[in-house]
């Protein structure tokens, strides 16, 4: 690669985050000016858990580097050894190539891993998603304040973000809001008529006819682990019997998903359910254009949902107090409590003010912004921190 090019290098370790980067990614790999690579690690290298690489690899990405660290035990401290395994190879990664600038997004533990390997080896960094919170005493959210401090720049969804991100202490020159880069995806991916979607699926026409559809994403919360099989159930239970069919996503590798994946393996057996690991992006946005309600806690019904639009019901603790539209209803995990949120979201006053409630998370072009900022700002002038929380 020509000295002259401004080389990057991002970090992806799981489906979902890939996911919401790839449009950036993308569009960063397509540039002559820029020299860009992935380090791929975590459950994109594991085929149980999907085998995700091969989306990278159909995009087009260039993969750089692959790091075996994901542990198979399912427990807190399989986790942490994880990262310490990824934080290992990490070090040598980013000294070795030394590069301009590298992005990571989120609140796991790896992303924590990034952030603190670049602060020490000062390399300039530029953190997405900062700023967000969720009510839910999930440790994901000091993780993700943890990693604005330490990172250089912090490109953000919203406003409200930008202010938080103010709040804990960084200038606000660090800070652009440039709405979800998540989103672009909704505006560029083509649709597919619903009976390829289907067939993609492996289900046949006949098995959805007449049905309304509802995709469940659901992942394990620590304070939620002992009720995680029982809220599955009473969803798919009050779906079923509110006439729909169902696509079911298998959860992340945080701890406590055996427990969701053994009661999604049982729920193969239904009819009325279709268990699915991991689907192509097209797949994926095709499934909700042609879906009446995501339910379970996946972000995707926050950040993602509103743009189509399509309901969202949020069951349990995740995702509480994060900013969210109105096409959003949060619910406990009892039968009652579902059964009471389906008829909210399906009432005709609540379907209609879907088309009126703009994404409080962006318009969908966001990539672009991103884009130019990385390749206008002067990066190593972020590389010291020199703020004072005190001095506002």
């Amino acid at each position: 690669m020509s000295s002259d090019k401004l080389k990057i290098l991002a970090f992806t370790s799981i489906r979902s985050e890939y996911d919401l980067m790839s449009g950036l990614y993308k569009h960063l790999s397509l540039d002559e000016e820029v020299d860009f690579q992935l380090v791929v690690s975590g459950t994109h290298l594991v085929p149980a858990m999907g085998d995700s690489v091969s989306e990278i690899s159909h995009d087009g990405v260039r993969i750089g580097f692959r790091i075996e660290s994901l542990l198979a035990a399912d427990s807190k401290v399989s986790r942490i050894k994880s990262a310490a395994i990824l934080q290992s190879a990490c070090i040598d990664i980013l000294s070795n190539e030394n590069p301009n600038l590298a992005i990571f997004a989120g609140d796991r533990e790896d992303v924590l891993v990034y952030a603190v390997v670049c602060a020490f080896l000062g390399i300039p960094s530029v953190h997405f998603f900062g700023g967000d919170h969720a009510k839910d005493g999930h440790v994901d959210n000091p993780v993700r304040h943890a990693c604005s401090k330490l990172a250089s720049l912090h490109f953000v969804s919203t406003e409200e973000h930008k202010r938080r991100l103010l709040a804990i202490g960084e200038s606000e020159d660090r800070i652009s809001v440039i709405g979800s880069v998540a989103l672009d995806k909704f505006l560029s991916e083509p649709k597919v008529p619903e009976s390829e979607v289907w067939r993609g699926l492996g289900v046949n026409n006949l098995d959805v006819q007449g049905k309304k559809i509802a995709v469940l994403i659901f992942h394990p919360v620590d304070a939620e682990l002992q009720h995680a099989s029982s809220y599955l159930r009473n969803m798919i239970s009050a779906l079923k019997s509110s006439g729909y069919y169902i696509f079911a996503g298998m959860p992340n590798s945080d701890p406590g998903n055996l427990a969701i994946r053994e009661t999604l393996a049982e729920l193969r057996q239904d009819r009325d359910v279709t268990v699915y690991q991991n689907l192509s992006r097209s797949l994926f946005i095709n499934l909700l254009r042609s879906s009446d309600l995501i339910i379970g806690n996946s972000s995707a019904g926050i950040l993602e949902a509103p743009s189509i639009p399509l309901p969202a019901i949020n069951v349990g603790e995740r995702q509480k107090g994060r900013l969210a539209s109105g096409s959003v209803v949060f619910c406990d995990g009892s039968v009652d409590a579902i059964n009471q949120a389906l008829l909210s979201v399906e009432s005709e006053e609540f379907r209609a003010s879907l088309y009126k409630t703009p994404n409080p998370y962006g318009d969908g072009r966001s990539v672009e912004r991103a884009h130019r900022l990385i390749k206008e700002l002067n990066l190593s002038s972020y590389i010291q921190k020199w703020e004072d929380p005190l001095e506002k």
